[in-house]
């Protein structure tokens, strides 16, 4: 995906100072773009099975480990599809690396990205870009970025970016049968309704784009059960198990975005409580949050799993990896969902 000149970048956002955001990303013409790479040979035969992951990569600041992780974890076997969020394009903080691109080419998958922000904070950024993925080993056949309603400005953030939330929709080709796969990312500083709005837009896409066949939808959801722009309610359920619980047990009776996929027929998986999220608190401590989640329709859902990514929890990590020296405690704040699904 093409770059943009830093001075370009800082005029553009200056201009946020008056404009809307979608007016903005209009004069952008990669914020409509999915770029795509089809160079994996399709796989010889279908299984009876497909397996699919959804994981927050946090950026891919640790892009070596977190390929390690993918390469060696024996639980997310077999793996057909990766649908990955927060990949960074041309970011200082990630060494100005095509993080996507990097991930592709080291397993030889299929990829599109989608472009959710622009990152101005960092005039060094070689391009800014940072955003979401569909992998997969099988042929893509057609890609879209789709952008959703905004419920949160970017630009009056600590962070200061163009842009908004986005889906990446993918029809993949399974041995001749389609499937539709969906990369999502709904905004955490908003609150369950916002969220809702977010993934209809993705389900009437679903149906305009993936018209009759089975879809895969998955992301890191962003389903914290509060508004996330509320820093008093946070501290409220850190200091509280019993609402802390509702965060791990309770998430469709505050998240209408769950509830919203099975009315339109998609099972929601993983099925159990189990946390996909550690978000930092002020005192060093975490709240564990169920954020991530599969979305299937027309498929059979089969075994489904989270899997830690804490650096502790990663024993498999061969001896002469990156990951066995890694240092840090995880390979990315969000923990990574994998399950299986019958073949379309």
């Amino acid at each position: 995906m093409r770059g943009i000149p830093n001075p370009e970048r800082q005029r553009l956002g200056a201009l946020l100072e008056q404009e809307t955001q979608e007016t903005v990303m209009a004069k952008i013409p990669q914020f409509a773009e999915a770029e795509t790479e089809n160079w994996a040979p399709a796989p010889a035969a279908v299984p009876e099975q497909l397996g699919i992951l959804v994981f927050n990569m946090e950026r891919g600041v640790h892009l070596e480990e977190l390929g390690d992780f993918l390469q060696d974890c024996p639980d997310i076997r077999p793996l057909d599809v990766v649908l990955a969020n927060e990949l960074d394009d041309g970011c200082v903080r990630s060494g100005g690396r095509n993080t996507a691109r990097e991930l592709a080419e080291r397993f030889g998958w299929n990829y599109a990205y989608g472009l959710e922000f622009i990152e101005l904070v960092n005039g060094a950024d070689p391009k800014g870009f940072h955003g979401n993925a569909v992998f997969s080993r099988w042929p893509i056949r057609r890609a879209w970025t789709v952008r959703l309603p905004e419920q949160y400005n970017w630009y009056f953030d600590r962070q200061r970016r163009i842009g908004g939330r986005c889906a990446v929709l993918a029809e993949l080709d399974i041995g001749g049968r389609p499937l539709g796969v969906a990369s999502i990312h709904l905004e955490n500083r908003t609150h369950g309704e916002g969220r809702r709005l977010q993934m209809e837009t993705v389900l009437q896409a679903a149906e305009r784009l993936l018209p009759g066949i089975p879809v895969v939808l998955g992301g890191d959801l962003n389903t914290n059960t509060f508004d996330g722009r509320d820093k008093d309610v946070i501290q409220e359920i850190a200091g509280s198990p019993e609402l802390q619980r509702r965060c791990l047990e309770d998430v469709a009776r505050y998240e209408a975005a769950l509830p919203a996929a099975e009315d339109m027929g998609y099972c929601v998986v993983p099925r159990e409580p189990a946390v996909t999220r550690r978000k930092p608190l002020p005192d060093g401590s975490s709240l564990g949050l169920r954020l991530d989640w599969l979305l299937m329709r027309g498929v059979v859902p089969g075994e489904s799993r989270v899997l830690s990514t804490r650096t502790a929890d990663c024993g498999f990590a061969r001896p002469d990896s990156a990951l066995a020296q890694f240092q840090e405690e995880e390979l990315s704040d969000h923990n990574a969902v994998w399950a299986v699904c019958g073949r379309p």
